[in-house]
Parts: structure tokens; sequence; C-alpha cells
């Protein structure tokens, strides 16, 4: 039959999920004091008493109810039976049967039988014996293997090494040690004091252990994942064709990082990590300045193609008076200067200076539109004034007409000058067909 029966482990269970929200022991104790009631279910043999069940709760569980300890204990046994139901079924067993149960952990029977016949509790003793030296040893291990780990294995190994231990620990009749221990002494000639305090010393040793190596396995489980991000964010940074997907490659292996930094240092895996974070640190670092420059370098390309995309549609339509190429001209110069922003080492160069030349040669354009602009002003002004003049004189005097037809060859050279594709030339060519025929009709007299 079970150590703990179901009534009784469900009865103590829910006090300890109650505790677990408020007590500070919070997740590693609830594990620690379940697995050994768990251990004590899977066990045959006595049921539990109180003894023995306070201590295996109250050292992770100090403010356990009392009173909820007493329910348990009384609570647990099979339903339809008794003790003394189990004792007369027992006692048909003959002498095999009276030695089992002279040696079941019970005070009553132990006491008395102690007293008369001690050799018939040799089963026990040697029980005692091997779950003690066993349970010293397998903690002697796990403290070893885990406080001195150099690798992931030993901290597994450590693990069953101390899983054995609390396990052996569970198989020692604690309140026989407070009776008889120099029985035992006696018969063992043991040279160490097995007590009841020794015992509580053994087990608070083996909860700290376990407690470590619970700690010792999330730090490792913190470093595998970190580890594993890291690797997937560089991957993804390298094959990364958008600043976007960068970004966001470069906020993972930040977020990986700042995993690595919350591993506890006392752990191995905290020791492990300390060399290789700094190293981590300056590749993210490195990349990340990359990401950045390449960032900006993209929002420089962009900002310049807004400016010539409005240049351009500017440009649209000539042709244009010369303060509307000025504008066109500041558009150029402002989608040029943008991309000369963007660093020779950046990633973004080779397309930033085709589009350099590109915009550089369509400023030369709307610069010489611009100059020829201002010159067919200047022309045109100067003809209008000529024709103006010569209007003066063929009104005043029509007689000199060598005056006249020499006028006409100036205002003809001026018109000349006005050039194709500026806002003067269509009205230049209408007044250059006016003065071509003035000018012949003096060339016909």
């Amino acid at each position: 039959m079970p150590r703990l029966y179901n009534y009784a482990y469900e009865i103590l269970s829910e006090e300890i999920k109650k505790l677990s929200k408020e007590d500070l022991t919070g997740e590693i104790g609830q594990k620690i004091v379940m697995k050994r009631l768990e251990k004590l279910r899977m066990q045959s043999g006595e049921p539990v008493k109180l003894e023995e069940l306070r201590p295996l709760i109250i050292d992770q569980y100090p403010t356990f109810s009392e009173k909820v300890l007493k329910q348990a204990v009384k609570e647990n046994h099979p339903a339809g039976k008794t003790i003394l139901f189990q004792l007369g079924g027992l006692a048909a067993l003959g002498v095999a049967g009276l030695v089992w149960v002279a040696n079941l952990p019970y005070p009553m029977i132990r006491r008395p039988v102690a007293s008369v016949a001690p050799m018939v509790l040799l089963p026990s003793y040697i029980s005692m014996d091997r779950n003690y030296r066993e349970a010293i040893a397998k903690t002697e291990q796990a403290d070893q293997l885990i406080n001195k780990a150099t690798s992931s294995a030993d901290i597994n190994l450590g693990s069953e090494r101390v899983a054995e231990a609390q396990k052996h620990l569970d198989g020692l009749p604690v309140w026989f040690l407070g009776y008889y221990p120099q029985r035992y002494c006696t018969f063992f000639s043991c040279s160490w004091q097995f007590t009841v305090d020794e015992f509580e010393r053994a087990r608070k040793r083996v909860g700290q252990i376990e407690a470590r190596a619970f700690q010792e396995k999330n730090a490792q489980k913190l470093l595998t994942e970190a580890e594993k991000t890291i690797t997937t964010a560089k991957q993804q940074y390298e094959q990364a064709t958008t600043p976007t997907d960068k970004q966001q490659a470069i906020a993972d292996w930040q977020a990986a990082i700042d995993k690595l930094e919350q591993i506890p240092p006392t752990t191995l895996a905290g020791k492990m990590v300390k060399p290789k974070l700094a190293a981590t640190k300056r590749d993210f670092q490195k990349e990340a300045g990359l990401a950045e420059g390449s960032k900006r370098s993209f929002t420089f390309m962009q900002v310049a193609k807004q400016f010539g995309m409005q240049a351009a549609i500017a440009a649209q339509n000539g042709p244009h008076p010369e303060q509307q190429w000025q504008v066109v001209a500041s558009l150029w110069e402002q989608a040029i200067n943008q991309l000369k922003k963007i660093p020779g080492d950046n990633p973004a160069y080779l397309e930033a200076q085709t589009k350099l030349g590109e915009y550089q040669v369509n400023l030369a354009n709307v610069k010489m539109r611009l100059q020829a602009q201002k010159e067919s002003k200047i022309a045109f002004k100067e003809a209008k004034n000529l024709i103006a003049d010569w209007q003066r004189y063929a009104v005043d005097d029509t007689s000199n007409r060598g005056i006249l037809a020499n006028k006409i060859q100036l205002i003809i050279n001026q018109l000349e000058n006005i050039k194709p594709g500026t806002t003067y030339y269509k009205e230049a060519q209408e007044l250059l067909i006016f003065a071509k025929n003035k000018q012949k009709s003096f060339s016909g007299i």
C-alpha cells in the first residue's frame, strides 16, 4: 500500500498551491515539496505519520497549517480498511509476516520489539543503514556535480543524483532515529551520530541542491534560447533585403542579448556566457550601426527621389519663365545634396552615385534653359526697343529709308538671338516674319 493516499495528497496539494501564491518560495519550493509528496505516493509501506510529514513541508513553507497536516494524516488511509483489519490479515502470514509487521515504522510496534527482540528489527536497521549511506553519497555527488559543474551534462547528472538522495532520505523512518540511535549503532558499530538533527541537515542540504539544480537548468535553458535567437537574427540580418527587415532582425538580436544579461552570473551558464557577451555586443553594435546608417541612407535616397520627382513635374509643359526654371533648378540641387550625404562605405552608395550623375545632368539642362531664358529676355527687350524706335522713324521721316532698313536689320539680329524653348520664342518668330517682310519691301524699292 502507498505511504500517502490520494485523498491526503490532494489535501496537502491544495494548501501548497494556496501558499505558493503568497509565499516567496514560489515555484521552486512548490516543485520541491510536490516531488517529495509524489515519492511518498510511489513508496510502499506504512502510511506517513505527522512527525515525518511535517519536516518534508515546513522547510519550504514555514507557515504551513498544522491543522491541514493533521487532517491529511487523519485521512491518509484506504477506504473501507482499518489498521486493525490489516494487522489481523498479516497475523495469518506466519513468522515471515510477524517479522514484516515488526519492521513496520510504527513506534507502538517497534518500541516493544526493540526492547525484547531487537534482532527482529534487523531488516529495518539494514534498510536504514543502506538508505543513510546512499543518501549521503548521492548528496555529495550531486553537490560536486552541480556546484562545480563544467557542462550541462554535469548539471543533468547532478539533478538525477539529488533526486536519488532525496529518495533514500525519504526511506528513513525519521521518528525512529530519536528513539533508538544507540541500538542502531550497537548493531552496526557506527562512528557517526545518526540523529534527527543530522537527518534534518541532510534534507535541508538536499533541498538547497535541488533549488540550485533548478536554477542551473533554467539558466542553461535561457542560454540555449538566447544563442539560438542570436544565430537566427544574424541569418535574418544577412538575408534582409529592406531596411525594415534589417531593423526587425536587429530588434530580435537585441532581445537575445538582453536575455543573456539576465542569466545569473553565479551559474555555470552565467560563467560560460561572460566571455562571449562582450564579443556578441561588439558584433551587434557594429551591425546595428551599419543598419542605422543604411536606414539613414535609405531615407536620404527616398528624399532625393521626392525632390527629383517634384523637379521633373515642375519642368513639364514648358516653356517656363525665368522664376519657374529657378524653382526647378533649386529642386534638383536639393535632390543632389541628399544623395551626397550617403557615405562611401554604405551599401546604397553605388545606387546613390548613379542617381547623382543623372540628377546633375538634369540640373545642367535646367541651368542651360534658365540661361537661355535670361538671354532671350534681354534680346527680346532690346528688339522691342528697336521696334519702338523704328516705328518712330517710320512715322517722323519716311524718306530716310536707309536708316529704316538699318534699324530693321538690327531688329532681325536681336530677334534671331532669342532661343527656342523660351517663353519669348513664339512671339519673337512672329515679329521676325514681320521684320523680314519689311526688309524685303525696302530692298525692292
